[in-house]
């Protein structure tokens, strides 16, 4: 891993996924990108007379400064790699832009998560860019205090063995020295019984492949029981002491996204903990 993105609004929530990330790098030779966004002003009644271009400029030197103020002091402190970018458009579109531009290996960035007493994160750019990057974003939620992870729960239906994508992983887990445990989930009223049946019977063959290949850094596979995900999950992270969630979102109809939100993006709006979320279709660049 050589380049992490940072969007950020200059918000707390932003600060909180910058803090993470800064902890995350420090001793290791990874750039952290902080992107900032800002929307242009356009009114056909103050465009003549220059305003609108007068305000935008404003707004590019504020970011600007307000930028180099974080690299300089997260530079002087902590000595990591920072390099900034300031863009005007659409946020989404100017994070997934940079993304592929400067080959970003990771995005870092802040969400409200549990604390979101209105549970909205749907429509946040957070959950949007999870839905659409092509590369592992990892979600920070507002309320969560720096921890060093030293357990990844890996969450699965999938039975993954993508080295890409089991690699990325291990690579996370390899950055904070964590080990990884992997838990396959079935829902009791939604699943058939004999879904649930084979992936009993797949866990110990997954498990020893994991074993052989990762050795130390697996610590088990386990078959979880529940009739809601979110609760399921919660429940066995808090009883574990789990300290990173991680998942892999895949590519589904229009209609699918519409009626039944990712577990992914359903995750991000309960989990106290980082969620890091990963593409099966992915540009990851080991």
């Amino acid at each position: 891993m050589k380049k992490i993105l940072v969007p950020t609004d200059f918000s707390k929530c932003a600060d909180k996924a910058l803090d993470f990330a800064v902890r995350s790098v420090r001793n290791h030779p990874i750039e952290i990108i902080l992107l900032h966004v800002f929307e242009e002003a356009t009114s056909v009644y103050t465009d003549y007379v220059g305003v609108n271009k007068e305000y935008n400029l404003s707004l590019l030197v504020d970011a600007r400064k307000k930028l180099n103020q974080l690299k300089s002091s997260i530079e002087d402190i902590d000595g990591v790699i920072v390099s900034t970018c300031v863009m005007s458009g659409n946020a989404n579109e100017c994070i997934l832009t940079t993304c592929k531009d400067k080959g970003v290996d990771m995005i870092i960035m802040g969400t409200f998560g549990a604390s979101d007493i209105n549970n909205k994160l749907f429509g946040s750019k957070t959950a949007s860019i999870i839905g659409k990057s092509k590369v592992p974003v990892l979600a920070i939620p507002f309320d969560y205090e720096w921890k060093k992870p030293s357990k990844i729960l890996l969450a699965t239906n999938h039975f993954e063995k993508d080295p890409l994508l089991l690699n990325f992983i291990f690579k996370v887990a390899d950055l904070y020295e964590a080990k990884v445990q992997v838990a396959v989930v079935s829902d009791e009223e939604e699943d058939e019984a004999s879904t649930i049946l084979e992936r009993s019977y797949a866990i110990p063959t997954y498990e020893s492949l994991l074993k052989e290949k990762y050795k130390e850094q697996v610590l088990a596979v386990k078959h979880l029981y529940g009739t809601e995900f979110e609760e399921t999950m919660e429940d066995y992270i808090e009883e574990q002491s789990i300290d990173m969630l991680s998942m892999v979102t895949y590519q589904r109809s229009f209609l699918d996204r519409v009626f039944q939100p990712s577990m992914s993006k359903r995750m991000a709006n309960h989990t106290k903990i980082p969620l890091l979320v990963i593409p099966s279709k992915h540009d990851l660049l080991m």
